[in-house]
């Protein structure tokens, strides 16, 4: 079960990254924007908040993916806490954005359930 959950973690913290690049790196180009339901305009006035919040999603794929990495090289505890962490501010996130703006809730069910499964999946490993 500790395997699936690292795997879980892993993939949650890379589709995170990917949102890092669309919200930080490619957000005014069309296709990022078709993906946002943006025009030019509404894509220009938000570029600077769609940068800022790229780059805490890519925080968040950055601790979880360190918990990964010291759970792996033997440093578990370390790495059970920032995966804790990282996907558990992942998941809220998630939980933030559908109560937030209902509308954007198979975004936020994309975005939550990998993190939830991976937690899941540790917290059943630690118990067991």
């Amino acid at each position: 079960m500790t395997v699936v959950a690292l795997i879980l973690v892993a993939i949650a913290a890379l589709l995170h990254v990917y949102i890092f690049t669309l919200e930080s790196v490619t957000w005014t180009q069309p296709k990022t924007r078709k993906t946002f339901g943006l025009t030019e305009t509404q894509a220009e006035a938000t570029k600077e908040m769609a940068f800022n919040q790229g780059f805490y999603n890519l925080f968040l794929a950055t601790v979880a993916g360190a918990g990964v990495v010291f759970y792996m090289v033997g440093k578990t505890d370390m790495g059970i806490a920032l995966i804790f962490a990282g996907a558990g501010s992942m998941l809220a996130a998630a939980l933030v954005l559908v109560l937030s703006s209902p509308d954007k809730a198979a975004a936020a069910i994309k975005q939550g359930t990998i993190p939830l499964l991976g937690l899941v999946a540790l917290t059943i490993s630690l118990l067991v």
